[in-house]
């Protein structure tokens, strides 16, 4: 039987480390050699959330899995092995979208964690029921760390320390008091006094994003300069001094960047 391998972790932190990739990948040839499964290839996905999906075109926004569906059907795979459900979807619309494209090849799921787990399992009333507590467990615990996290970050606010998420640019990340928090990036300030000062001047905002993408100043994360990212600079209150998270809202004058 010609299987496939589908192996995905969903944060940085694990992406860099790999021992979640290696954990999976080193647990899905175990399972193949023992049952005597043909072990086609394994396709991956990293740092990407198993939730994310385009809700409105309904594709899922994962380059690994989709090259695994396309390959399926042209290597004849009798199934997916997993570790778990979870490394294929975590919310209820990517696996309804994922199991509908199976369906159509006849291809199943194998979970080295779930041995009873089947896709076609609706037929039988006790692997449904088993099956369908491990998948409520799995997103019980999702939540309840997702809630844990949450509640950190309030805690952080509420101090007026740095709540985590993505770095703004014009700031860099700092330790005070053995603790995580941010300061200006006085290099990388420069160029939000440049965006502030042009529309000073009168300038718009595509306006802004052209003389930044002319002038070659990088972004954040390397791309194009664009209205909507210079609008997002001049509304963000972070520059003008204030750090807010939810209906927290604390004043840090020392980070306001003019």
């Amino acid at each position: 039987m010609k299987v496939v391998g589908y192996i995905r972790v969903s944060t940085e932190t694990q992406v860099k480390e790999g021992q979640g990739l290696k954990i999976q990948k080193k647990q899905i040839k175990k399972y193949c050699m023992t049952h005597k499964l043909k072990l086609i290839g394994i396709y991956e996905d990293r740092g990407i959330s198993g939730a994310k999906a385009d809700e409105e075109n309904l594709t899922i926004d994962r380059e690994g899995l989709q090259n695994m569906l396309i390959d399926i059907p042209r290597i004849s795979a009798g199934y997916v092995v997993v570790l778990n459900t979870s490394r294929l979807w975590r919310s209820d619309l990517v696996k309804v979208l994922i199991q509908r494209e199976l369906k159509k090849h006849k291809v199943d799921v194998k979970a080295v964690d779930q041995p009873s787990y089947s896709i076609y399992s609706q037929n039988d009333p006790s692997r449904f029921l088993i099956n369908g507590m491990m998948e409520l467990l799995d997103q019980y615990q999702r939540l309840e760390i997702a809630l844990k996290m949450k509640r950190g970050k309030l805690n952080k606010a509420e101090s007026g320390g740095f709540a985590g998420g993505q770095r703004a640019l014009g700031y860099k990340l700092v330790i005070v008091d053995n603790k995580p928090d941010i300061a200006i990036d006085h290099e990388e300030a420069k160029t939000i006094s440049l965006i502030k000062n042009l529309k000073r001047h009168g300038l718009s905002l595509k306006a802004i994003a052209a003389h930044c993408n002319n002038n070659k100043i990088p972004t954040k994360r390397g791309g194009k300069w664009h209205a909507s990212t210079i609008q997002y600079i001049l509304n963000n209150r972070l520059y003008k001094g204030a750090l807010e998270y939810g209906s927290i809202k604390i004043k840090r004058p020392e980070l306001a960047i003019e």
